[in-house]
């Protein structure tokens, strides 16, 4: 399918260069956490996975005061006996300067530990930072490897971003059939930024055939999560009546729904698509965007 121009449909595919954090409480152990006397007895004898769980406590305030310094301290002396998700932790609070001084260096340290025992969302860690250059030289080869690694233990920003270096050639040769591979293992986990840029690789017919069924069966699961680009691109494709029956009236609620949140070109497709209705349709139109909206917004909570 032939793109338009400017006003034509919107890419969205952007690399994700965010770190990772799992909740503290995400993480926890087994076992009773209310019994503190316990497990601080057991810390102070040595047990790592009493130390990580006396971390955890102290991290979120569970039954004592929270102190992010104890958590700090109870998490290192954890990771250094090896602990995985103890080591994932102390990189989270050297990299975020929480309970220790900010420490991009020794963030890349802790993460590589936990990285190299295989916890997934450590190894993300690592390819982001080692794509960005943080707290070790730029490693374009090195962070494919560990975004690999973590993507293949099925962690869904890892997932995103190789479909994305795929699509660019970004330290990997471009590869439209890898980039579908790797969006459609994150879509199918419910990423919405995944699920709008398989949506154009459909509509463009780029690694897989030209669909424009699947192409809108993407953005609508995209959209309706509140993701812009499909939410535009939605409304692209109801005014061509491409994969869809064409209908302005769609149309605008999509274009409308993108321009809520800033998109400038849904903005002006939005009056474009309502100059074409009655007023009895627009009406309709603008109760069911915010029907729609309703349910997103439900969604998120």
């Amino acid at each position: 399918m032939a793109l338009p121009g400017r006003k034509g449909m919107a890419w969205g595919l952007t690399l994700l260069v965010a770190i990772g954090f799992l909740a503290i409480s995400g993480l926890a152990a087994a076992g009773d956490e209310t019994d503190f006397g316990a497990i601080r007895k057991a810390a102070e004898q040595g047990d790592p996975k009493a130390q990580y769980r006396l971390g955890v406590m102290y991290a979120k305030g569970l039954g004592i005061p929270q102190d992010d310094k104890e958590a700090f301290s109870w998490y290192k002396k954890a990771a250094e006996q090896n602990d995985a998700l103890s080591q994932y932790n102390l990189g989270i609070r050297y990299f975020k300067g929480v309970g220790a001084n900010q420490d991009y260096e020794q963030a890349i340290v802790w993460y590589g530990k936990a990285a190299e025992q295989g916890l997934a969302p450590a190894q993300y860690n690592l390819g982001v930072m080692l794509n960005r250059g943080l707290g070790a030289p730029q490693d374009c080869q090195r962070s494919i490897v560990w975004y690999g690694k973590a993507a293949r233990q099925g962690h869904i920003e890892a997932e995103y971003n190789l479909g994305i270096m795929y699509d660019q050639g970004e330290c990997v040769p471009q590869d439209d059939a890898k980039a579908v591979f790797w969006l459609e293992k994150a879509a199918s986990q419910g990423d919405a930024r995944a699920q709008a840029s398989l949506g154009v690789k459909y509509a463009k017919g780029e690694g897989v055939s030209p669909d424009a069924r699947q192409a809108v069966a993407w953005f609508r699961k995209a959209a309706m999560q509140g993701d812009t680009t499909a939410q535009y691109n939605l409304g692209f494709m109801n005014t061509k009546g491409q994969g869809v029956p064409q209908d302005d009236a769609k149309a605008y609620i999509w274009f409308s729904l993108a321009a809520a949140q800033g998109q400038k070109d849904a903005e002006a497709l939005s009056g474009i698509s309502a100059s074409k209705l009655t007023p009895e349709q627009l009406n309709k139109a603008q109760k069911l965007a915010a029907e729609i909206q309703a349910k997103i917004d439900n969604k998120k909570k």
